[in-house]
This record gives structure tokens, sequence and C-alpha cells, in this order.
């Protein structure tokens, strides 16, 4: 499984052929904020108890002829939520961060900065 960091995943929206971003948060969560042009499968709390069904259940929402980017609060559901995608023939990836990264990125908190730079140095 593979993650995607927030300034290529900046970079690849910017493309003509982007990929799709499904973000699993809750619905109130995701109308807080959410990275425009997302698309909301509010399943965050069934992934999170280890109910994939939730999710097998909406694939078929999800165009298999693109790139699929897992959005959650931190990244570590939306990696259930790769595995699930993936396992259904889906090249997916997940939001490094998450939410939390992402915000940090567009913000250029110093935390963001600092974890890139820590990233940078490690092999």
């Amino acid at each position: 499984m593979s993650k995607i960091r927030p300034p290529e995943l900046e970079e690849r929206l910017s493309g003509t052929d982007g990929p799709v971003v499904l973000d699993i948060r809750p619905r109130k969560d995701y109308q807080r904020g959410h990275i425009e042009g997302s698309r909301n499968v509010a399943v965050y709390g069934d992934l999170r108890s280890g109910n994939t069904d939730a999710l097998r259940k909406k694939v078929d929402n999800i165009p298999a002829d693109r790139d699929v980017v897992t959005v959650c609060k931190a990244g570590v559901v939306a990696k259930r939520a790769t595995t699930v995608l993936e396992a259904e023939g889906y090249d997916a990836r997940t939001l490094a961060g998450g939410m939390r990264g992402w915000k940090g990125y567009q913000n250029g908190s110093i935390g963001y900065r600092l974890s890139a730079a820590v990233r940078s140095l490690l092999p």
C-alpha cells in the first residue's frame, strides 16, 4: 500500500487527469472542511471498527479508470480504505497525514515543515 504526500496530491489535482479523492470521514467533518473536488463516502466509523463491507457496497460509485486517494482525519483509517480498494482492483493510495497533513501543508505550518524536513533526511 502506498501513500501520497500533500504536495504531490496538489500537483496531481491541478492536472487534467487527477485522482478521485475519497474522503471517508463522517459527513459533519467533511462539511467543516475538505479537499476541493473530493467525494464524501462516510464509512470512517465502519472501517475503524473493522467493517469493510460498508465501503465494498459503495465501490460501484467510484470510477475504476482513475487513481483513488483516500483521506481521513490523520491517515490511519484511510489506510484500511486503501487496502479494500486495492483488493477490489483500484489503484489507490492514502493521503499521508490525512486532513491534518493537508491543512498543515496548505497553511505552511511549522509542524508540517518540520515533519517534511525529517522525512527528507530518512532513507
